[in-house]
């Protein structure tokens, strides 16, 4: 049985919280630029109690630093921040990837699959929220299958703690098509039960996340043709 998503209405946090990721991802909101708290509460027809419970979340996941007597702002992304989360993803993930090798089953090879197919239809859409919700489910098959609780429950806290540089990377021409070419490599080495090959690859797609989110930075950072 493949693993399809269930879709289900946003709650209102939720919507602003899209909203105010896709600005900040887009680059309508810059990073150092203050979120507009009152056009977003008169746009949507709201008060501020929402918007600010959005803001909570955002902060948690790296878009926005709440700043006193300023408000909401764009949290910067700097090459050194990327290169430091996807160093500890590499790893951390990796050695799950490898230790649930030995324990994995059809099923789960059959959901990572279903988990691949769907995203494929996400990137010929050019769905970036999609294919990230999906790649979370994918990356859990063997964070779950690693049987180690703690090291699973670590790596969650630090990938929430940094979703915008993952959402970052994916929105970036090619970058969706390119993981789900390197998740397939992965499936096969997983299908083998060869677990320093999964380990390597598994690493490896943290790694040109890194890759490319690094490029962008430093081509803004000389400006861009």
């Amino acid at each position: 049985m493949l693993d399809y998503p269930v879709e289900r209405p946003l709650t209102l946090r939720e919507s602003i919280v899209d909203f105010i990721k896709d600005a900040v991802v887009s680059g309508r909101l810059k990073p150092g630029e203050r979120v507009p708290e009152q056009e977003i509460a008169a746009n949507f027809g709201i008060s501020r109690t929402p918007i600010r419970e959005a803001f909570r979340q955002l902060e948690s996941e790296g878009f926005i630093s709440l700043i006193p007597r300023k408000g909401a702002v764009v949290s910067p992304i700097t090459d050194k921040d990327v290169v430091e989360f996807y160093a500890i993803k590499s790893l951390l993930e990796g050695y799950a990837a490898r230790t649930a090798c030995a324990a994995i089953t059809t099923r789960d090879i059959k959901r990572l699959e279903g988990l691949n197919a769907a995203m494929k239809k996400c990137a010929e859409k050019g769905d970036v929220k999609g294919f990230f919700s999906l790649d979370n489910r994918f990356h859990d098959v063997f964070l779950e299958g690693c049987g180690n609780d703690k090291l699973c429950a670590l790596v969650h806290s630090l990938v929430q703690q940094f979703e915008r540089f993952r959402v970052t990377a994916l929105s970036l021409p090619g970058r969706m098509t390119e993981s789900l070419s390197q998740h397939r490599d992965i499936i096969e080495a997983f299908r083998n039960y060869d677990a320093a090959l999964v380990e390597t690859l598994v690493r490896a797609n943290a790694e040109k996340g890194r890759d490319v989110l690094v490029d962008e930075l430093l081509r803004d950072k000389a400006g861009k043709p």
